[in-house]
């Protein structure tokens, strides 16, 4: 077994990972268990990533690394020491497969593919840590699966440049990079495509910890209560990082200020599913969070959990990804309509329960999105209009109205909705036109004389102007009729609402008064207007 030997010096060891590993935190017979698998698997691991060895050589020392698995006698100390310990055998098998899949593979197809690979290279720690802790449920089991998947991605993440310099591996999928014009295009300094697709990465990894988010309350142990809690917010702070930095420009890493600061928290109560929603509302800095201000207690918590899961379906429609992906992603978001499995669509369903949403309503939602999801998106005419702004809108509205108190109001929700999304379609005009979206009909387009054509040269048509002013009409009246229908409703019920109603008007009014002639400027609120709306949340004036 002499030639198991590893062929250089350990790339790491357990004091430098990014994510505790055998921490002091754990009892002193359990962290001897996790040293020799972690020992076996920094072993594998070198192997694998070895610049000198042909990927031949690879697979046959991993081949008998795993022989050694089945043979308590072995003379591979790593081995034998897993043995003695009697932990991890199964775990380190599943584990092996991942590096022989490292010695022969550089490039991945898709991020399913990459999802696939992370369940051989990182879930199996996961799963071993949870076992001889005690913790058998299927609950733990997944939470503790998403948490490994978003340690590996977010490493591969951070190490983008290391990994395809010096192992030609490159673990973004090949479909996202050609997004940004190919992998070659893809690491050069100045494209601008990349942080798009880095966001919608991430985004990814947030969805995983989203899942994870439990752990801490699902596990028997104590120990690994705290251990598991410390890894979830050291994985929510790089990933914080890597939002806010450009992992090809230069390394973005943890510090030992952030391992500090979380051993420091992990002692105190893990948040709740509510609180992690809570805390993706405040991060998305949206306008409609000053509607949602004026509520309290189950119906704040309730249109939270409804907005975050259209802001993160909406996310999915515009991310910088492969249109199969998105689909895929909105299709996995109907599964958990009825079968949640993360913090967020747990939520959801809650709010749900508690105020009577009916499921169709999220369906539309998610239906609207993969309308959204299209890498090329016309509308025939207005009944395609009409319905699709009854999905991405009216939905809302009429799951709001709910939560809100005055289930009455739903088809004033429903217009209310539909304005709203007529207003949103003349300020994204040329936005949307970059991502070849047009949501004017083909119809009323063909009838002012402008051809189906690239969304660019569409919006940029003398005619075009016109079509949003006819539009902006309609917004106009609908502003009107909601005020004027309003009485017959429960006012102070629907204060969320007519804030929100203010909002859109005051940015209806600034387009009105700037026109749609080139070029035009995106409207926006003022300071002073969004100062306003946050009066008129507290007060209702």
């Amino acid at each position: 077994m002499n030639h198991l030997a590893a062929p250089e010096t350990p790339n790491r060891d357990h004091d430098t990972e990014n994510f505790p590993t055998a921490s002091l935190i754990l009892a002193k017979p359990v962290r001897a268990q996790v040293m020799a698998f972690y020992r076996f698997v920094r072993m594998a691991d070198d192997i694998a990533d070895s610049p000198s060895l042909p990927p031949a050589e690879k697979i046959a020392r991993l081949d008998a690394m795993e022989a050694a698995l089945d043979d308590p006698a072995t003379s591979l100390a790593v081995a034998a020491h897993l043995h003695r310990e009697g932990v991890g055998t199964e775990e380190a098998r599943r584990m092996l497969s991942a590096f022989r899949q490292d010695s022969g593979q550089r490039r991945y197809a898709e991020w399913a593919d990459l999802e696939d690979y992370c369940t051989y290279s990182a879930d199996p720690v996961g799963r071993m840590l949870l076992r001889l802790h005690g913790t058998h449920s299927a609950e733990a089991k997944h939470a503790a699966d998403g948490l490994c998947t978003a340690l590996q991605i977010l490493n591969h993440l951070q190490d983008l440049v290391p990994d395809r310099d010096t192992l030609d591996r490159v673990y973004l999928p090949q479909s996202w990079l050609a997004l940004a014009g190919g992998e070659a295009a893809f690491f050069e300094p100045g494209n601008t495509r990349r942080r798009e697709i880095l966001d919608a990465a991430l985004d990814r990894v947030e969805d995983q910890l989203d899942r994870a988010a439990a752990l801490p309350r699902l596990v028997a142990s104590r120990r690994l209560r705290l251990q598991s809690a410390m890894t979830l917010g050291l994985a929510r702070r790089l990933l914080a990082k890597l939002r806010g930095a450009d992992p090809v420009l230069g390394r973005v890493a943890l510090g030992k200020v952030d391992m500090a600061r979380e051993a420091l928290a992990a002692p105190f109560p893990t948040p709740s599913d509510a609180e992690v929603v809570a805390d993706r509302v405040r991060r998305a800095g949206s306008s409609f969070a000053r509607g949602m201000a004026t509520l309290k207690g189950d119906r704040r918590r309730a249109l939270w959990g409804v907005y975050a899961f259209c802001r993160v379906v909406d996310d999915i429609a515009d991310g910088r990804m492969p249109e199969t992906e998105k689909r895929r992603l909105l299709a996995g978001w109907r599964a958990k309509l009825t079968t949640p499995d993360c913090a967020l669509s747990r939520e959801l369903l809650w709010a749900r329960e508690a105020f009577e949403i009916p499921y169709a309503e999220c369906d539309a939602m998610i239906a609207g999105m993969e309308t959204d999801a299209g890498d090329r998106v016309r509308l025939p005419d207005e009944a395609a209009l009409d319905l699709y702004c009854r999905r991405v809108a009216g939905s809302v509205g009429a799951m709001s109205v709910r939560i809100f108190g005055d289930p009455e109001a739903e088809a004033w929700g429903l217009a209310l909705g539909h304005t709203f999304q007529l207003t949103n379609i003349l300020r994204d005009v040329d936005e949307d036109a970059v991502r070849d979206r047009v949501y004017v009909p083909l119809s009323v387009l063909r009838k002012a004389g402008i051809p189906d054509g690239p969304a660019q040269m569409i919006v940029a048509h003398p005619a075009f102007a016109g079509i949003c002013k006819e539009i902006a009409g309609r917004a106009s009246g609908g502003y009107l009729q909601a005020e004027a229908l309003l009485p017959r409703h429960d006012v102070e019920a629907l204060r969320p609402a007519r804030v929100m109603m203010w909002g859109y008007r005051r940015i209806l009014d600034h387009m009105l008064a700037q026109g749609w002639s080139l070029p035009r400027a995106r409207a926006r609120l003022t300071k002073s207007e969004k100062l306003r709306m946050a009066v008129f949340a507290v007060t209702g004036k």
